[in-house]
């Protein structure tokens, strides 16, 4: 085929051209990556940031009794946040009534939440973060 009749025959099929990023659309990309990263890492931190507090928790044999129906109980496990899942948590609620599980009665548990720390007595009440560390000498983040 000559020359002229493939430019006839391209000009005929006209093919599309590529499509080239242009570079404003590679910047606000890289923009909005880095906000979507910059909120992950905070989500993430935000969630977990009490892990290695909960374990220690668990470590130095602290341990919470609570219901779960119980508001107060419910914003104590906020205040952990996922980290929630590390911490020694006994439910006292036996679902379809109002009694106590075994454990929690032997133990003298009256008023959720309620916190042992080792062989001490069980403490009523939501405990702040920075009190949870004096009475077991676990550091926070």
């Amino acid at each position: 085929m000559s020359e002229k009749r493939r430019q006839q025959q391209k000009m005929r099929v006209k093919e599309p051209e590529p499509i080239v990023p242009s570079r404003k659309m590679l910047v606000w990309s890289g923009i909005i990556l880095l906000f979507v990263l910059a909120y992950a890492g905070g989500w993430y931190y935000k969630n977990h940031k009490y892990d290695g507090f909960a374990k220690c928790l668990a470590s130095k044999q602290a341990k919470m009794y609570g219901l779960y129906w119980c508001p107060h109980c419910a914003e104590q496990k906020e205040m952990f946040g996922k980290a929630f899942r590390y911490v020694p948590y006994v439910e006292c609620a036996i679902k379809g009534t109002r009694a106590l599980t075994p454990e929690c009665a032997a133990a003298g548990i009256k008023l959720f939440p309620s916190w042992q720390f080792g062989t001490n007595p069980p403490k009523e009440g939501v405990f702040p973060m920075e009190e949870l560390s004096d009475k077991t000498g676990c550091p926070l983040p």
